[in-house]
């Protein structure tokens, strides 16, 4: 008695059909086993449903005129009448909606036995087509033994939808800095490695013996009760360079830890934190180098970075220093990723989150709510995974780690939280964007990422910039496989003078030719010019009046201009009208003036 095929039906593994969306060649070595002559020229990928794996069902489409084309008999006939001639048991399932026939294959058959059967519908004139039915899944899933613990990366309510971002890019071509404590040799990460720099010029905070040099190898920052102030408590070395590293670009499909979200990529660590922390002037040269500027006594940079990684920060605005060693790096073409800060507080009084020019990330949890300890605000670019480990450890983030207390000692992984492990996540999704789109701008890197971001799942008190990162979307939008990049821009380039301590000053803008209401994602571009912004407050005025504060007042924000890019939820507000920048001086002493604007729709 035959089998029905339901029953016999093999199920193709995971491991398979990953293996076929993650592949990239074309053709597939030839089985082993030895076919008929005549099946010699059907090709493997014509045979298999995934690579290794023999197809058990082919598609059959037939000319117009063929009476196969229009009667499920005749195409029943024809499945018994090829099966008898390859020797095998066909049998005809059902007719597509193209009008092709499915045709079931029979249990057990190898890649020769489907040729066979493949060639004998190639050999009939009457066919236009024989294909096999092949095995999709939506998205690649790799085969990392702990990648079921990264929800951040894949779970539905809060993850970064990476996933589908992998179907598009994985990071090739693309560099990475970690300015951060530098790496510890872990297997899961070798591959990934290429040269970085020890930027620590004071050989206490290095505690490796010495001052700058080319070997960024991590010796541990344990310290000692009341080393780096008085009162503060005796700390484990934290690896914590490793761990950024390993969420940007850990090995993926090596059947072992963690999958990095641009795997792709290559990682360049700069060691610029060591023992209580580190200074801005060792973070400035290694912004300026790892973009490829020239830093005095430091060989010329030869894994030039298109993305930098800064999981660090510490109190006050941006300095100009700082402000001018980013300004730099991204004239030359690098991002810049920084962390908001984890003391829930406005990450305006934070330095490197409050800088112009970078991409601030806020951490959010499991749920998708602000992480409690996040800091918050305009400044704020966009939310991403950064987790809390206070409740549920596993709610963190795991990645690569080490587990010496002091020194180095085993390899591990553990879970972490904060912005630090938020900012990797954004670092990752910039490098699998500028690999899927090599000519991407860090403006339009950063303006899509807020453009396709969605909606926080849950609650952001404060300001948590555009949404949550939506790795898919994003890279889907900068490959031309749909989203958006930004849409239509509508700019004022007339300079509006703004007078010191004064009344406030409005730049127009004339939105027209659009549809419906403005998004909920408004990118609203500011470049003013001021010597102390903390002096500013910044609103964006809709066509009916209604006003969006983009920018407060800050007695601690000394910094100079401001030039960046707000989001602003402006759904309930027609898109066509006049809209207005605001702009006012709330002190003496400083004056300033808009230079330019612009609202991307």
């Amino acid at each position: 008695m035959r089998t029905s095929p339901s029953s016999r039906r093999k199920l193709i593994s995971v491991a398979a059909a990953s293996a076929a969306l993650l592949t990239a060649a074309t053709t597939v070595a030839v089985a082993q086993e030895t076919a008929p002559q005549e099946a010699a020229s059907v090709p493997a990928a014509q045979t298999e449903a995934a690579p290794g794996a023999p197809a058990e069902r082919l598609i059959v489409g037939y000319k117009s005129q063929a009476a196969e084309a229009k009667s499920n008999k005749a195409a029943e006939a024809d499945a018994a009448a090829k099966g008898k001639e390859a020797g095998e048991d066909l049998d005809f399932r059902r007719r597509l909606g193209s009008g092709a026939a499915l045709v079931d294959l029979g249990e057990n058959l190898t890649k020769a036995d489907v040729a066979d059967v493949v060639a004998e519908y190639q050999a009939d004139p009457q066919v236009a087509y024989v294909v096999p039915d092949r095995l999709n899944k939506p998205l690649a899933t790799p085969n990392d033994t702990e990648y079921t613990k990264q929800w951040d990366l894949f779970e539905t309510t809060a993850g970064m939808r990476v996933p589908g971002a992998w179907d598009v890019a994985t990071g090739t071509g693309v560099t990475v800095a970690v300015i951060d404590t530098g790496y510890v040799s872990h297997s899961d990460l070798a591959a990934n490695m290429v040269a970085g720099y020890d930027f620590i010029s004071d050989a206490t905070v290095g505690n490796d013996g010495d001052g700058r040099d080319s070997n960024p190898a991590d010796p541990g920052d344990w310290t000692a009760a009341n080393e780096c102030q008085s009162g503060d408590p005796a700390s484990t070395s934290s690896w914590h360079g490793t761990h950024v590293a390993g969420t940007i670009a850990a090995a993926t499909n090596n059947s072992k830890g963690v999958a990095g979200i641009a795997y792709g990529a290559k990682i360049s660590p700069l060691r610029v934190l060591g023992k209580c922390g580190g200074y801005d002037s060792d973070i400035v040269d290694a912004i300026t180098w790892a973009s490829g500027g020239t830093v005095s006594g430091v060989p010329a940079n030869t894994n030039v970075a298109k993305v930098i990684n800064m999981s660090l920060g510490g109190g006050g605005a941006c300095s100009a220093a700082t402000q001018s060693a980013i300004n730099a790096a991204v004239n030359r073409g690098t991002t810049v990723v920084v962390a908001a800060g984890n003391s829930n507080a406005n990450a305006a009084n934070y330095s490197p989150a409050s800088c112009n020019n970078v991409i601030s990330v806020a951490a959010s949890d499991r749920q998708g709510n602000r992480s409690y300890y996040s800091n918050y605000g305009t400044v704020v670019d966009i939310a991403a995974p950064g987790g809390e480990t206070n409740s549920v450890t596993t709610n963190g983030i795991l990645s690569t780690l080490n587990s010496g207390a002091q020194g180095p000692s085993s390899e591990n992984y553990d879970y972490y939280q904060g912005t630090s492990m938020a900012a990797p996540h954004v670092a990752g999704l910039a490098a699998l964007m500028k690999s899927a789109n090599a000519s991407l701008t860090p403006a339009q890197i950063e303006s899509a990422i807020k453009t396709n971001a969605r909606a926080l799942p849950g609650t952001c008190s404060g300001g948590c910039g555009a949404g949550l990162a939506d790795a898919a979307k994003t890279v889907q939008a900068v490959s031309g496989s749909g989203g958006s990049t930004g849409g239509t821009t509508f700019a004022s380039t007339s300079a509006v003078s703004i007078p010191d301590n004064g009344s406030a000053v409005e730049s127009p803008i004339t939105v027209s030719g659009r549809s419906g209401n403005a998004p909920s994602a408004l990118q609203v571009g500011v470049d003013i010019t001021h010597t102390y912004r903390g002096d500013l407050v910044i609103d964006l005025v809709a066509p009916d009046g209604t006003s969006f504060r983009l920018k407060a007042a800050s007695s601690s924000d000394s910094a100079d201009n401001v030039i960046t890019t707000y989001s602003v939820n402006a759904s309930a507000e027609s898109a066509n009208g006049t809209w207005k920048l605001r702009v006012q001086d709330t002190a003496a002493q400083d004056t300033g003036r808009i230079n330019s604007w612009k609202l991307t729709f």
